[in-house]
């Protein structure tokens, strides 16, 4: 393979690797700043659910054992189709956005 050719290649693979970072999953700073803006309200900045709304609402603390035993699918259901007295956030909220979500309940779990 000739000296362009390889150039060829490794722009062609940078340009691939772009494109895949591009389609990742909203960060960590990103879902952060969601739960911020969306969650801690009722469920605290620390997940305990004791913030005054949050014990007016008995929302669960997200870092208990039963919590974050449920899986990413209930979890993504809860967030996406709300229950009880937690709204829905479908069409309020990206795919992406909830998946941040639901890394930033896992991470409370583990403290």
């Amino acid at each position: 393979m000739g000296q362009s050719m390889v150039r060829l290649s490794c722009a062609a693979a940078l340009v691939v690797a772009l494109a895949l970072l591009s389609a990742a999953p909203a960060n960590a700073d990103d879902a952060a700043a969601t739960f911020k803006s969306k969650c801690v309200m009722c469920h605290s900045a620390d997940g305990s659910g004791s913030s005054p709304a949050g014990k007016a609402m008995n929302v669960p603390d997200l870092r208990a054992a039963d919590t974050q035993k449920k899986s990413d699918a209930d979890l993504t259901g809860i967030i996406t189709n709300g229950k009880n007295k937690m709204p829905s956030y479908k069409g309020k909220l990206t795919d992406d956005d909830i998946k941040g979500l639901v890394s930033v309940i896992r991470g409370f779990g583990k403290k």
